[in-house]
């Protein structure tokens, strides 16, 4: 059986620059410690990072063999948000720590009937799109927050 070629090292978007190989994962699949992912062209491979890690749309992953592996934000079910009073919605979403890209006329979220019909009863017009999804990072770090810690840990950096 053959091993598959492992990416331990990541570089943040705009740290790196040369040829890449692609590999498009939604909001979900760009959440990663240890996950065997595919290339856009089919080839497979393994991400083995020492903590769990959000990438980012424009990150790139080193294969041990030195190939760049560029992550691309996929497109996915989503519902876009507006309404005349886009501050109060991007609270109530945010109040139920709903991952949300803010535009200035819009909201993105992910597709989700019960967060939907909330707002619509908030006032808001919901509209099912497919776009690709790149929410806003914690508030205390890089990524996205998958705790409710308010504090530095350890871990940040």
């Amino acid at each position: 059986m053959t091993s598959l070629p492992v990416a331990q090292i990541l570089h943040r978007k705009g740290h790196w620059s040369g040829p890449a190989r692609a590999c498009a994962l939604d909001y979900t699949e760009r959440f990663v410690r240890r996950k065997r992912l595919s290339m856009e062209d089919g080839a497979p491979f393994v991400v083995d990072l020492e903590h769990t890690t959000s990438l980012d749309d424009g990150d790139a992953l080193e294969l041990e063999d030195g190939t760049l592996v560029a992550i691309t934000a996929r497109t996915e079910a989503l519902y876009k948000i507006s309404g005349p009073d886009l501050v109060r919605l991007a609270w109530h979403v945010g109040n139920r720590h709903t991952p949300c890209q803010i535009n200035a006329d819009h909201l993105l979220i992910q597709a989700d009937a019960v967060i939907g019909h909330m707002l619509e009863h908030l006032g808001a017009v919901v509209e099912p799109v497919t776009a690709p999804l790149t929410p806003e990072g914690g508030a205390y770090g890089h990524g996205r927050t998958h705790s409710h810690e308010h504090g530095a840990t350890a871990h940040d950096h």
